[in-house]
């Protein structure tokens, strides 16, 4: 009898063996797949590789996105307009002032003084949200609502 069960036991230790190598050989036909790999060594060799192109890549666009955000601060992201009548009693709110200016608080302020007779406009440099030429209150306030 004690030879039977170690009988029976021997062969169900063989086929959970074979079935186990079975699994595992499927396993690693399944991982070599795509691989033109001829074994484990070469593909982690391939994986070092791919990872050494992927931190230059990420090195790259690391430095690209760095000027972009340069550029970005000095790109016009701020625009406010205000309408008014410089006349009081005459006409409507044709005139404006338009602030233009970036993240830094830079740009310009145009303003059109509009009349029945004619239309000037005039451009000033804002640095900082100031201006070294005097403003109206109406382009303060087109440059006030942009810094807010």
């Amino acid at each position: 009898m004690d030879a039977n069960y170690a009988y029976v036991i021997g062969i169900a230790v063989a086929v959970i063996l074979a079935l186990w190598i079975f699994l595992i050989e499927l396993r690693l036909k399944k991982f070599f797949r795509g691989a033109k790999a001829k074994g484990l060594e070469n593909v982690l060799i391939s994986l070092g590789e791919d990872l050494k192109k992927l931190n230059i890549s990420q090195k790259e666009t690391e430095k690209y996105l760095e000027t972009v955000e340069k550029r970005l601060k000095k790109s016009v992201q701020n625009v406010s307009a205000v309408r008014f009548n410089p006349f009081g009693d005459a006409g409507s709110n044709q005139s404006f002032s338009i602030a233009f200016l970036n993240e830094l608080g830079d740009g310009v302020v145009i303003s059109s003084l509009y009349s029945r007779e004619k239309v000037s406009v005039y451009a000033k440099p804002i640095k900082n949200y100031q201006s070294e030429y005097i403003l109206s209150n109406e382009e303060k306030q087109a440059i006030e609502t942009v810094g807010s």
